[in-house]
């Protein structure tokens, strides 16, 4: 089930990206970026519609994918 960015309140959309930044954990090249803004660019694709939240009813999980 997709669930819509802008209908989770800012301080559970900032955990809930803030949690799977973490979880990726990705090495970001050359220029090193901090987390506040890694965050906010994953917000900002939410937001545009690029990548969307997933909860999944079967696992009871919650993930950002690439919009299908």
């Amino acid at each position: 089930m997709i669930i819509p960015a802008d209908s989770i309140d800012n301080e559970t959309l900032q955990s809930l990206v803030e949690s799977f930044v973490l979880r990726e954990g990705t090495d970001y090249g050359e220029v090193e970026i901090t987390m506040q803004e890694k965050v906010d660019q994953i917000i900002e694709q939410l937001r545009l519609g690029d990548i969307v939240i997933e909860y999944s009813e079967e696992h009871e999980s919650v993930n950002i994918i690439k919009k299908p």
